[in-house]
Order: structure tokens, then sequence, then C-alpha cells
């Protein structure tokens, strides 16, 4: 299976402003390492808040919002409703990386690959630049 990563929209947001990734269509890349990300819509469901029990096994879980709604989800926000379920749940974008690494690899500058040799690398140094 592919790496998958979760991109909160509030990050998003944040990098669009500070040009630090571009986002056209269902494409996001990270400018500064050139790497490509081919994203969805999703939600990561935090914490259950009614104090019923979690029967469709959502928390801790990124689920697409595709999914949810075909589920009768219905999501406002940072909260979503699942029949007698209340949720607090972190809106963003789901990405699973455009080729492998290793084809990454070959095509970025010598710059860019600063010899990292996994995409959790790549995004560890990116985020690094941030904290």
């Amino acid at each position: 299976m592919k790496n998958r990563v979760f991109f909160p929209q509030v990050a998003l947001d944040e990098w669009l402003a500070e040009d630090r990734v571009d986002l056209r269509n269902d494409e996001l890349t990270i400018k500064s390492e050139g790497r490509k990300y081919r994203i969805i819509e999703a939600i990561r469901v935090v914490r259950e808040v009614s104090g019923a029990s979690d029967s469709h096994e959502l928390l801790g879980k990124v689920k697409s919002k595709a999914f949810l709604g075909e589920l009768g989800a219905e999501i406002l926000e940072t909260s979503m409703i699942l029949g007698d379920n209340a949720y607090d749940v972190v809106p963003g974008f789901v990405g699973a990386p455009v080729g492998t690494f290793a084809e990454h690899q070959k095509s970025a500058s010598t710059a860019q690959a600063r010899n990292l040799s996994t995409d959790e690398d790549l995004l560890a140094a990116f985020l690094a630049t941030k904290l």
C-alpha cells in the first residue's frame, strides 16, 4: 500500500499563504522539495463527544469526505454527526505521493534531494522548517 499523509486544512491555508506549497486541481506540490501528492478531501476523526459508543469505528482514523457522505455523515467545520454519534473532526486532505520516492529523487535537483531516503524523511524535513 502506498504511503498516505493527512494535510489539515489549517496547515494548508498557512502554507499556501506563505507560498510553501502549490495546489492545482487534485495535486499538491511541496515547493522546496518538488514532491507531489494526489489529494482528496478527507476528515480526521478526533473524538466522539455525545457519549455514545463509536459503532462506526471512526475514532483516530482519516476517511475521505465522500466515504463519510455515503455513510450519511453531516459535516460542518470541525463537527460531524453520524446517526446517534457526534464527533470532533479535523477537515483537510489525504494525499498519496505521485510516483515512487526513487522516481522523485531522480527528477529532483541535488539541492532538493538532500540525501533524504523516504517520503517520511522528506515530510519531516519540510515540517521541521516551520517548528
